[in-house]
């Protein structure tokens, strides 16, 4: 091993950090790149034969662009040695992964998909991958799949002498025979990955190479017989077809293989949504035939009065938004449903809508007016002759929008948020119309379940419907047109919670609705003054599942109980005084009404977005003053980060330095005295130059490291933060200024948090651009 190939040690302008592979011909390592100030991964070829092999790779991947193949950015080819620069994936290997075991069958589907799209790229460019396995599959931290080692890859139908290319396990038998590279090679070894990951094991017994490469060439891939989990019987067809030994019987096509993983997900999907036998046997089908013809005649299940006088006022404005009445009347459930079912009618669908998933959305589309005619068109809960079933029907309002509301905080900042609300509201369908059309049989099964959870109701709705709540309201969903999409977010998944993060995005949505129903039902069963330590425990048991941490999932309920709270009482909700409902809101009905959780503390990313609306709302007013968008954006950034300082630092137009402009804090305006920055020289004198000539936005979080010591600028070395970050602000790639933020403890920023701070960066470019 050459001396340079060691952690620490230099290839090129690269310094190496630490070895994450080792092959027989080439080792990876991850490594740093100081001129572009990013990690990478560098794959090494050693025996000088290989020499040619490391361009080869190059050029073919070099060739290609596709999200779902590794980069390679350079090749580097020296005397006896060859290397390549290539993007450096966070994750780890297919292979390591299926250590853990076999993968679902959606999420083995899905990844199957990722690599035939993959090789999809390669394959119309020419290019014949080879030598597809699970330890040439990179999973990013987000569970996608990345397909590297172009290493043997070859141009399909080039001259070829025979030579065997490939992994045995993996290698088709016209490889195994030494027939010119084609397709189908690739195509095979896919179908060998998706088995593997099906059954958590080898499609092929593990033997010596030359026996695997006979066996490949005379001996057909069959099931194995000692598969770790029941698979589908479609979706075994599908990787049998793939694998079948006369490359005629296989997919003919990479389209032709993702056609059929897209056949088996489609009806998948259907079957989760749909009753038992399509809806047309059963007692259960009998229920909702009778519900929908009870819907009918009666129609939807009401208002709340309150709500219907704002929508009325906001449709009557001629300055508030489709966002503003969105929001609205997403506070009311009736009024949501109601929209929703009337935007997914057959007349909207044929006119070009396109299936409506969202209330933004489908208001724009009704417009203005329709709403107002719409709102004006649902009964009011205050004008029910059975009063007591109307308290009931707005504690159910109250269930429903705080599961709503807890899903909405448990999702991610994202497009999805208003998809997240509408599941976890949608998910109590079902009882809001038994409640309301089968009042009788709402009783008959809250005196059968005891009450302690979700499984409970679910087994008396059985007793006394023939088909659970779940059931009814995904049947009604149906029946109204709603989205796949909002009817599988809505629909609950079974069994155990899982112990790990659950990867797919949809998938992991359905058990975020689930969490926040079961959060409301244990709220609802348990004294306030006992609910935190239950919901403690019951977060402790979930929280894996969904990537979130136990304090942020308990802020998370604390916050929402608080909004609810405020919105019943602008909706005129009013529980009864022993209520159970009472405890929805913090409240204990057996004794004084008053709040028992606190507000919780106010979260950096809730104040950054905070602060980026009012910055935002500063930049579109008639007349923007420059300063007073700029403090505002500085006061933003000292409250949200918790800083000590903040400085607003402006390129000089006479000696094109950086200096301080305005600056907010304790000790602000000698910092900002002290501020200047030399971004002229040819070679930047400290790690603020750099970050700003380079425009890399950078975060220190031991800023009184001694070996950062001497990079920092002289003026600053006197008083240093604990922590710092400093975000360049570039036009036309050259820097104009920059934001340096100090605080007197570790900054530590998640990733939804840079991305605020990032916005509010480029709103103070944008108050730049707008002043000249």
């Amino acid at each position: 091993m050459p001396a340079a190939l060691r952690p620490g040690g230099q290839l090129g302008r690269f310094e190496l950090r630490r070895q994450i592979g080792q092959g027989a011909q080439a080792s990876v390592w991850l490594a740093w790149d100081d001129m572009l100030q990013r990690e990478v991964a560098i794959k090494v070829m050693l025996p000088e034969e290989q020499l040619d092999h490391a361009l080869q790779e190059a050029r073919a991947m070099g060739a290609l662009r596709h999200p779902h193949i590794v980069p390679v950015h350079e090749a580097h080819v020296e005397p006896g040695l060859a290397w390549l620069v290539m993007t450096a994936i966070d994750g780890c290997t297919l292979a390591e992964r299926l250590r853990g075991g076999a993968l679902p069958a959606q999420q083995a589907v899905r990844l199957c998909s990722e690599v035939l799209s993959a090789l999809g790229c390669a394959h119309a460019a020419g290019i014949v991958h080879r030598d597809i396995k699970p330890s040439n599959i990179l999973l990013d931290s987000q569970g996608h799949a990345h397909v590297a080692d172009f290493g043997v890859a070859a141009r399909s139908q080039a001259g070829h002498e025979g030579v065997l290319v490939g992994s045995a396990g993996y290698i088709s038998p016209e490889a195994a025979a030494g027939a010119a590279p084609e397709p189908a090679m690739d195509l095979f070894a896919v179908g060998l990955l998706l088995g593997e990951m099906l059954c958590g094991q080898p499609m092929r017994m593990a033997v010596l190479p030359e026996l695997a490469m006979a066996r490949a060439r005379e001996v057909p891939v069959t099931w194995p017989a000692n598969c770790g989990q029941d698979v589908d019987d479609r979706l075994r067809h599908v990787v049998l077809r793939a694998v079948a030994h006369d490359p005629a019987q296989r997919f003919a096509s990479v389209s032709a293989f993702e056609a059929a993983l897209q056949a088996w997900w489609q009806p998948l999907s259907q079957a989760q949504l749909e009753l038992p036998g399509d809806g047309s046997q059963g007692p259960g089908a009998d229920t909702l035939a009778f519900l929908l013809r009870r819907m009918r005649q009666t129609g939807d299940f009401p208002a709340l009065s309150d709500s219907v006088v704002r929508i009325q006022r906001i449709t009557a404005s001629e300055s508030d938004s489709v966002h503003v009445l969105a929001a609205e009347i997403l506070k009311d459930v009736a009024l949501t449903n109601k929209l929703l079912r009337l935007v997914n009618t057959a007349g909207f669908l044929h006119s070009g809508a396109g299936e409506v998933s969202t209330v933004s959305r489908a208001a724009a589309l009704i417009g203005f007016s329709g709403i107002r005619n719409l709102a004006m068109s649902v009964m009011l809960l205050e004008h029910m002759r059975d009063q007591s079933r109307a308290r009931r029907m707005k504690e159910l309002f109250l269930q429903a929008l705080l599961t709503a509301m807890l899903t909405d905080q448990l999702t991610p900042p994202s497009a999805e948020r208003e998809t997240a609300f509408l599941a976890g509201m949608l998910s109590h369908l079902g009882r809001l119309l038994v409640a309301y059309l089968f009042p009788d049989e709402a009783q008959a099964i809250r005196e059968r379940s005891d009450g302690t959870d979700l499984r409970s109701e679910t087994r008396a709705a059985v007793q006394v419907l023939g088909l659970s709540l779940d059931q009814l309201g995904q049947g009604v969903a149906r029946s109204w047109g709603l989205p796949d999409s909002l009817r599988l977010a809505m629909h609950r998944p079974e069994g155990d919670w899982p112990r790990r993060l659950v990867p797919e995005a949809d998938e992991r949505l359905r058990w975020r609705v689930r969490a926040a129903g079961e959060m409301v039902q244990l709220l609802l069963n348990h004294e306030p003054v006992h609910s935190e330590t239950a919901l403690r425990q019951y977060v402790a048991s979930v929280a894996p599942a969904l990537g979130l941490g136990i304090d942020a999932v308990i802020e998370a309920v604390q916050l929402t109980r608080v909004q609810l709270s405020g919105l019943a009482s602008d909706l005129q909700i009013e529980p009864s005084p022993h209520s159970q409902a009472r405890r929805l809101l913090g409240e204990d009905p057996a004794g004084d009404t008053t709040m028992v959780m606190p507000p919780p503390p106010a979260r950096m990313a809730d104040l950054l977005s905070a602060g980026l609306a009012e910055v935002t709302q500063a930049l579109l007013a008639d007349s923007p003053k420059l300063n007073d968008v700029l403090r505002a954006l500085l006061e933003s950034l000292l409250r949200a980060l918790k800083a000590q300082r903040v400085l607003l630092a402006l390129r000089d137009a006479r000696t094109g330095q950086l200096g301080g402009r305005l600056a907010m804090g304790e000790g602000a305006e000698a910092l900002s005295r002290r501020c200047t920055v030399d971004v002229t020289a040819k070679v930047p004198a400290d790690v603020f130059a750099a970050a700003c000539i380079k425009g890399l936005d950078t975060l220190i979080t031991d800023a009184r490291a001694p070996d950062l010591r001497p990079r920092l600028p002289a003026w600053y070395r006197d008083q240093v933060p604990v922590s710092f970050a400093l975000l360049p602000l570039m036009l036309k790639a050259a820097p104009v200024g920059f934001l340096l933020i100090e605080c007197d403890h570790t900054l530590q920023l998640e990733h939804a948090e840079l991305s605020l701070l990032r916005a509010l960066r480029n709103q103070a470019l944008l108050a730049l651009k707008t002043a000249h």
